[in-house]
């Protein structure tokens, strides 16, 4: 069997290694590339690629994947061809007609579809192998398929059993297996199938880490035609699909993105993005388009007993890397707490004189990247609408803060951050108390 990472393939995968390390996300990355390559390569990603990806842009798609690849990653790729089908089918004067949603497919029709799939198939693999990557196609009898609705749809089918032997194969050898919509029967008919149908199938079989849907707008939009980073269905989904805004084939990828989700483990995701953002997306926690999980329910608690402070302890040491003072607990006046029902992101408030202060926030380690931090500082947000809260001046996580605070002053050891005001006799006073407030840590040597 061959394996596509001789030794100067292994050369190149230590070099784009030392060049990640070098990123201002290098440590994310190093994460990210380290979890996805201790599993079993044809469980680290679906990607679904549409017909006008890959008229518009292959090149953007055949180097970003090659570049997986080299990585020693092979997602599989299913990608469809629909205005390549349609052109097509115009040119043989074949009509086009759909029923509800699926189109029609004569016989004849049947041909000219597998055709030009096949042509799209061998022009992404020769993108890839161009980029420096390696593709395999796999055939169509993977795809053990059943007739939907013959009398009515003709040769359109539906994905039953699939032969994985293929795909494994392909896979452990470092290679890319790229599939087409196209199944047989039993009798050994080519059938057209929907992609988004067979990507459910392999997901259902395959149980993969990650699936990526690669689209035109790289996202899902609000309603004034911003991408949306983060939706945790388990909170977002009831509200996005009550919006006006979410319509047509947004509003029908939600609902399938929520059924695929609930065939895989809590931490599998779903993101849609564009080829150009295909490597943001998988390897750093900020990402690239809309980053879609099941998610945790946020709660909030007013009431401290209420709590499961040794979790929250656990949780917020591992988040600062230091020990809270046993009297943590008892000194907080705590005004809300909001967590996350898995106890895996949290925020801690307490009252100031007109104001809240963010005593704390953490997430956990195995959280970032899943954006239930920001689903917490979203409650955060709306919870205060004039918040206060400090920071070692050295945190990494001051990036974040900067951008979404109003103003900021350094004193002492501590940035404190403030929205929400521009009372500046108020913030005067509320900057020098919270940087007089005692340490939560037993050792002071490190942020807080």
């Amino acid at each position: 069997m061959t394996d596509y990472f001789d030794t100067e393939a292994r050369q190149t995968r230590q070099v784009i290694r030392q060049l990640l390390s070098g990123m201002s996300e290098g440590r994310e990355v190093r994460a990210y590339l380290q979890k996805f390559s201790e599993m079993d390569r044809a469980r680290f990603a679906i990607i679904k690629v549409g017909g006008a990806i890959l008229r518009d842009e292959m090149h953007a798609l055949a180097e970003a994947l090659a570049f997986l690849q080299k990585l020693g990653l092979a997602p599989i790729i299913v990608h469809g061809g629909g205005p390549q089908i349609d052109d097509a089918l115009q040119v043989k004067g074949i009509e086009t007609k759909r029923h509800e949603g699926l189109r029609i497919t004569t016989d004849e029709a049947m041909c000219e579809i597998a055709k030009t799939l096949r042509n799209l198939t061998l022009d992404l693999l020769d993108a890839i192998r161009a980029s420096g990557g390696h593709a395999t196609a796999i055939g169509s009898g993977a795809v053990n398929a059943t007739l939907v609705d013959e009398g009515i749809l003709g040769r359109v089918g539906a994905p039953g059993a699939l032969d994985l032997r293929g795909i494994h194969d392909v896979a452990a050898e470092g290679s890319i297996p790229v599939l087409t919509c196209i199944g047989e029967t039993p009798d050994g008919r080519l059938v057209n199938i929907n992609a988004d149908a067979l990507v459910a199938a392999l997901t259902h079989e395959l149980q993969p880490q990650k699936i990526i849907f690669l689209t035109g707008t790289g996202a899902i939009l609000d309603g004034e035609g911003k991408p949306i980073s983060f939706v945790h269905l388990t909170n977002d989904y009831n509200q996005l699909m009550a919006k006006d805004w979410l319509q047509g084939g947004m509003r029908l990828k939600l609902e399938q993105i929520k059924t695929l989700l609930s065939d895989l483990p809590l931490g599998a995701s779903v993101a849609i993005t564009r080829p150009g953002a295909l490597v943001k997306e998988l390897f750093t926690h900020g990402g690239s388009g809309t980053l879609v999980r099941r998610g945790e329910q946020i709660l909030t608690e007013r009431d401290l007993s209420a709590l499961n402070t040794p979790k929250l302890t656990g949780l917020i040491e591992q988040a600062f890397g230091r020990t809270l003072k046993p009297e943590f607990w008892q000194g907080l006046r705590l005004e809300r707490a909001i967590v996350s029902s898995q106890t895996r992101a949290a925020a801690l408030l307490t009252s100031l004189e007109g104001a809240l202060y963010l005593n704390k926030f953490a997430v956990a380690d195995d959280a970032r990247g899943e954006g239930l931090g920001a689903a917490v500082w979203a409650e955060v947000i709306a919870a205060a609408p004039v918040l206060f809260w400090r920071s070692r001046k050295n945190n990494p996580f001051n990036v974040f803060y900067h951008g979404t605070a109003q103003g900021s002053a350094h004193i002492g050891d501590w940035q404190v951050f403030w929205r929400g005001t521009n009372d500046w006799a108020q913030i005067g006073k509320q900057v020098e108390a919270i940087a007089a407030l005692p340490q939560s840590f037993v050792d002071e040597t490190e942020m807080l």
